[in-house]
């Protein structure tokens, strides 16, 4: 298919969807346990899922529920994933406080970092040889893959040093991001090898949950447990600190987001039970996905660019803010409406 749109959940299933229909067609029983992060190789090939202690790979084009390929070396629940720009090797992060390095043809982790608490977040760099961790502690960690060593320990918060829940790159490797649990971004300029702070921006009144980049550079979009969806345009960053548009049509934590290759669209995931494909520019709600039981934390968008605009509008598209913050609607630990949804937490202060 074109667009691969896939969806994770504490109800342990994985769920392909057909992007203009808005129906399921293929369904992944993940019986070890909750799916923490999603996301497909360089190749579109496979599907990683991470759980608890394990990463499973799946065959896209097949209708084999078993993983083809298993790694199962952490302790805890592994909290980010993601594959080599080739697609040699995976690299997978834990709350056990490791990052390990996997090569897709062989046996067992080739190489383990550690981190100083467990790890929420990780990102490698386009230029392929360092990788970068946002653990509990509220450090930021980059390890040299070529060195083997840690390279640069950043510590954009002093005081109680909230927990880092999401540490990104642009694509041009011009710049990172991390963003903590108080609901602000920090942006850090790259440079020859060095991670310059550049700005620190209040972006939500609550925890940020996960961010993403536009594949081309743009815009900036961050996810959080006030509900919300939030584009930035990255060139703005500098000269003033409102955001491009404000995304509400969720009634829950919204937990993970995937920009479209042509970066006109966002998909977002929420403990509301659903996914949301948004148009951008328009401000819509273009599609709306449901069949989760419990609340819907993990995204994998890959689409050829061009592929989504025949997307037609849901029946309910609801516009979204580009002027004013909405009323802040904080989600305690233990939130929760029904019993059908998981409670939404999030470690750390």
């Amino acid at each position: 298919m074109s667009v691969l749109l896939v969806t994770g959940a504490y109800d342990r299933e994985i769920r392909f969807w057909d992007p203009t229909t808005g129906q399921c067609y293929r369904t992944i029983r993940y019986p070890d346990g909750q799916v923490n992060r999603l996301r497909f190789s360089p190749d579109r090939k496979y599907l990683a899922a991470a759980g608890h202690g394990h990463v499973r790979l799946f065959d896209v084009n097949s209708q084999n529920p078993s993983p083809v390929l298993s790694f199962d070396e952490h302790k805890l629940n592994v909290t980010g994933i993601g594959f080599q720009s080739e697609g040699k090797w995976l690299y997978t992060a834990s709350e056990d406080g490791l990052v390990k390095i996997w090569d897709m043809r062989a046996r067992g982790a080739q190489q383990e970092y550690s981190a100083h608490a467990a790890v929420n977040s990780v990102v490698l760099h386009p230029n392929q040889r360092e990788i970068i961790i946002g653990d509990q502690s509220g450090r930021i960690l980059v390890w040299d893959l070529m060195a083997n060593d840690c390279s640069r320990e950043l510590i954009p918060e002093e005081g109680d040093m909230p927990a880092i829940r999401s540490v990104i790159m642009t694509p041009d490797g011009s710049r990172m991001l991390a963003a903590n649990n108080k609901g602000k971004v920090y942006v850090y300029d790259y440079d020859m090898a060095a991670y310059n702070p550049a700005k620190m921006l209040d972006a939500h009144d609550t925890y940020i949950l996960n961010m993403a980049c536009s594949p081309d550079g743009t815009m900036l979009a961050t996810m959080s447990a006030d509900h919300t969806s939030k584009i930035w345009r990255l060139a703005d960053l500098h000269s003033r600190a409102d955001p491009y548009k404000i995304l509400t049509g969720h009634a829950r934590w919204v937990w993970d987001g995937a920009f479209s290759r042509d970066s006109k669209f966002l998909l977002t995931v929420s403990s509301d039970l659903s996914a949301r494909l948004w148009n951008i520019d328009q401000g819509v709600t273009k599609k709306t996905y449901t069949g989760h039981s419990k609340a819907v934390v993990c995204v994998a968008l890959s689409d050829n660019a061009g592929s989504l605009p025949q997307v037609t509008a849901s029946p309910q598209a609801t516009p979204a803010n580009s002027t004013a913050e909405p009323a802040s609607s904080h989600s305690s630990p233990d939130d929760s409406t029904s019993q059908s949804q998981s409670n939404d937490t999030v470690s750390g202060s």
